[in-house]
């Protein structure tokens, strides 16, 4: 079994090729359908997830073997780009640097945002949905299983999320250089996703006249606009009322733009050409890029912050080596529990087995004593009972094994179960 992925990031692509790869969460489950069917290898299922954020898509594989040509060629099958475009801006990951990369993604060590905690989150729900799918083995989960323990570690043990400076945060600090005071300010968010909501919390410590809210869904869209006092409208309502706001936020999962050139025209005309700050931090754009070229308009895409967040980088290349060596002993660990289920290793599906029968007892006992609890029996009898029974299921089938068969079966039986059984006792009389 090995592992691979490609990926194009904020480093290597510009905005607009990032933007023919982005997945919405709901398109993740048919797209790796199709991925899985390109990716067969001699009927062998190919495990897959997809990773898929403002600054990066990326692809995971797990199968017998790597097939990088036809990931990086259905990848760009899907973009509409030809194969070599895709490969000029991509990065190809086989083995050993797939963990690392995928623990330093979940660590916040390759963001745009350095230590920023968003893309955690994110990498959750793209498990959530490959496993949903279907598509996602023992070979991936342990994979990001272990990325997500080694950011909990980096988190808790370094302090490389300490004075990153979030998107939001950088929104608000480049609006407060066009805007003298933005407590005058009329704020217009389109969306009502985890962005929207982080930009709007920090938006809103500032005390703004007018905060609302555009959202395809008006239940989730005054949902948001309860919480910050503001007032929600529909998309569509959008063109008549855009000249009201002085600071507009978008962030949609659209395919297409949603505020176009002939719209900000006719609201700036509307304003007397007063000033316009917009910030458009979907991928693809929410906004149509030529907005940018006209005077009275300022606007900033995400890739146009990313010199705004990465302030004080300096005073966090401590915390940065400290979360690498974190990262190395976690990659060593991923890579020898791979090595562990190589085919010449027979032991791995007994092992599997074993754990799995291990569960089933340990459910069986628990949901025992948990009944018993909320009858209201004692804890310490119940804890009790719960040892025993466990200990007993453990043991059946060895001291069974001990009492069949002649003594010759029986003298080999015994032998095994001295050095399973009695391993730490042996050593202490050594």
């Amino acid at each position: 079994m090995t592992v691979w992925a490609l990926g194009i990031n904020h480093t290597t692509a510009p905005l607009d090729l990032r933007g023919r790869f982005a997945f919405a969460l709901d398109q993740i489950a048919p797209t790796l359908h199709g991925l899985r069917q390109a990716l067969g290898q001699g009927g062998a299922s190919v495990e897959t997830a997809i990773i898929s954020t403002c600054n990066r898509t990326e692809i995971y594989c797990a199968g017998e073997r790597p097939a990088l040509d036809s990931t990086l060629g259905w990848l760009a099958h899907s973009g509409g780009v030809s194969p070599a475009v895709l490969r000029e801006h991509s990065y190809i990951l086989e083995h050993g640097p797939v963990a690392r990369h995928a623990f330093r993604v979940a660590s916040g060590l390759d963001s745009m945002v350095l230590g920023e905690a968003q893309i955690l989150g994110q990498m959750k729900d793209a498990v959530r949905a490959a496993e949903s799918a279907g598509a996602l083995g023992s070979t991936l989960n342990q994979l990001f299983q272990r990325s997500f323990a080694v950011a909990k570690e980096v988190r808790t043990s370094t302090e490389i999320g300490a004075h990153s400076i979030s998107m939001a945060a950088a929104a608000v600090r480049l609006a407060s250089q066009l805007f003298e005071d933005l407590g005058r300010t009329r704020v217009l968010f389109i969306g009502a996703g985890e962005m929207i909501e982080l930009c709007a919390t920090h938006f809103a410590a500032r005390n703004p006249r007018q905060i609302a809210i555009a959202n395809r869904t008006l239940e989730r869209g005054e949902k948001l606009a309860t919480r910050f006092g503001g007032s929600v409208m529909r998309l569509a309502d959008l063109p008549e009322r855009l000249h009201e706001f002085d600071i507009v936020v978008s962030c949609t999962a659209s395919s297409l733009p949603i505020v176009g050139l002939g719209a900000v025209e006719r609201a700036l005309k509307k304003r007397r050409h007063r000033p316009m700050f917009m910030v458009d931090l979907a991928v693809p754009r929410d906004i149509e890029p030529e907005v940018k070229q006209l005077d009275d308009v300022y606007l900033y895409t995400v890739d146009d912050l990313a010199s705004v967040v990465q302030t004080a980088q300096a005073n966090r290349q401590a915390a940065v080596a400290q979360a690498e060596a974190i990262i190395d002993a976690g990659v060593q660990s991923f890579m020898h529990w791979l090595d562990q289920r190589h085919p010449e290793h027979g032991v791995v599906p007994l092992i599997r087995q074993i754990q799995d029968q291990a569960d089933v007892w340990r459910a069986i006992e628990l949901d025992r004593a948990r009944k018993r609890l909320a009858k209201g029996e004692d804890i310490d009898t119940v804890l009790d009972a719960l040892s025993r029974g466990l200990a007993q299921k453990m043991l059946h089938g060895t001291l069974a094994e001990l009492r069949a068969g002649d003594a010759s079966t029986r003298a080999q039986t015994a032998d095994t179960a001295a050095r399973l059984f009695l391993r730490s006792q042996s050593k202490k009389t050594l």
